[in-house]
């Protein structure tokens, strides 16, 4: 009896998730973007809008399930390594459903999620985080007012590297 309460339990609450299940889909991605977006731009699986007087890109991919929303921050010639040490730091304490990632020699804030299991206030949600990992490179680097506890500290002085001499 107590297992057949257990599976009518489980039954019910799967019942219940699914019937809750978000479909996202790039209509529905491209609406909630355009709520709160200044402008926007649609190019093929792509929206460009300005959020804030700030790019982000949102990219999907049906076939994938896939998306994700980018923000450039700086170009990797103009990077310095103490902001690389801070930014690898954030990455696990203080940037946390975004990351700073590079890619084409650009320090991106970056948010990558699978695209029919988002419901409207991650998207929404999303857009903000990677919004302030982006303003904040540099000072916090942070995408909410949350922070994992831990060695947190970021670096404020680089030591200076030494060169190991070959005989």
């Amino acid at each position: 009896m107590r297992r057949a309460c257990y599976l009518f339990a489980l039954f019910n609450l799967f019942l219940l998730s699914k019937g809750n299940a978000q479909e996202m889909n790039p209509e529905k991605l491209s609406e909630l973007i355009s709520q709160v977006a200044d402008t926007t731009t649609t190019n093929g699986n792509a929206i460009q809008f300005m959020y804030k007087e700030r790019p982000l890109i949102c990219v999907y991919d049906e076939n994938a399930n896939r998306m994700r929303i980018i923000s450039p921050i700086i170009e990797t010639k103009d990077l310095e390594e103490e902001q690389l040490l801070n930014m690898l730091v954030a990455n696990f304490h203080s940037a946390l459903d975004v990351k700073y990632a590079l890619s084409d020699e650009v320090i991106w804030s970056v948010f990558i999620h699978p695209l029919k299991e988002l419901a409207d206030h991650q998207v929404l949600d999303a857009i903000d985080q990677v919004y302030a990992a982006s303003v904040t490179f540099g000072t916090s680097y942070s995408s909410t007012t949350l922070v994992f506890p831990g060695n947190s500290k970021k670096k404020d002085n680089p030591k200076e590297k030494k060169l190991i001499e070959r005989g």
